[in-house]
């Protein structure tokens, strides 16, 4: 009988702030992967280190800045995705929206790989921001599932976070695990029509 395939997913924080919920979100998700989650490995990949898009930055050779290709390198290897997105403005967080771009540049390493988008936000969770994600991701080839969604209004009662940002809402956590049980059987569904 063939092993199931392990499903790695880079996980990326659109939130450069410390106490982020939404980098809360990803360390629930990692420990909920290792804890419950057979086949599937989460890698929180950080944002914060990658300059600004310029093309200028590009050599002639088609190199990149070291730090840009340390987390193509890191795209590039992984099946999936795993989107914590805060929503400002309506829309995508710069950070998130410059690695994004960052990985597009020829070749798009973004390209064939599933995906899947988490948000800890406000009045609408940030469901507006991850349509705007939803729709670059159509542009690149990145497959987002479908469902479930989620959307987790951060600020409403009962506490979500505790201090450090840490999630403690078992509720959540369980909407949590069963977006990455989603993603990975997609995941392996798209991989399996790819062999």
């Amino acid at each position: 009988m063939a092993t199931q395939p392990v499903i790695k997913v880079v996980a990326l924080c659109g939130s450069l702030r410390k106490a982020s919920y939404n980098r809360g979100l990803i360390r629930a998700a990692m420990e909920i992967c290792k804890e419950s989650i057979n086949g599937m490995e989460i890698e929180y990949v950080d944002v914060s280190p990658l300059p600004m898009l310029n093309t200028d930055l590009e050599g002639d050779d088609g190199t990149f800045p070291p730090e840009v290709e340390e987390f193509r390198r890191k795209i590039l290897g992984a099946d999936s995705a795993l989107f914590a997105s805060p929503e400002n403005n309506f829309s995508v967080a710069a950070p998130l929206k410059n690695a994004i771009d960052w990985a597009s540049r020829p070749p798009n390493v973004w390209g064939d790989k599933t995906a899947a988008v988490v948000s800890a936000g406000g009045f609408l969770g940030g469901g507006v921001g991850q349509t705007h994600l939803r729709q670059i991701g159509v542009f690149l080839d990145l497959h987002f599932i479908n469902k479930p969604e989620f959307f987790l209004q951060a600020f409403e009662p009962p506490a979500k976070f505790d201090a450090d940002s840490n999630l403690i809402h078992e509720a959540t956590k369980e909407r949590l695990k069963n977006t990455l049980l989603s993603l990975q059987k997609f995941t392996l569904r798209h991989l399996s029509k790819t062999e």
